[in-house]
């Protein structure tokens, strides 16, 4: 059964106190290498086919629903199945 994950992500532009925050701490915890964090939030989305209808309506479900478009972005993928199988 396949699985549409959509991924949100504060736009570029858009501050992110919560990836400021933890890229602070990184540091303090030994971890020197990251340059910089952005947080955001993933949903998994249990589907019976990831047909191009079904993943329309995904598209239309994060765009109303799962993210904020004036200040987010959202990508959508397919894990378990072929798009359109």
């Amino acid at each position: 059964m396949p699985r549409i994950v959509v991924d949100v992500m504060p736009k570029a532009e858009i501050l992110d106190p919560q990836g400021k925050a933890v890229h602070g701490a990184l540091p303090r915890l030994g971890f020197n290498a990251v340059t910089d964090v952005r947080q955001g939030k993933r949903f998994e989305l249990q589907v019976d086919d990831a047909d191009e209808a079904t993943l329309a309506e995904v598209h239309k479900l994060a765009e109303t629903l799962l993210s904020n478009p004036v200040i987010e972005d959202y990508a959508v993928s397919v894990e378990g199945a072929e798009v359109g199988a």
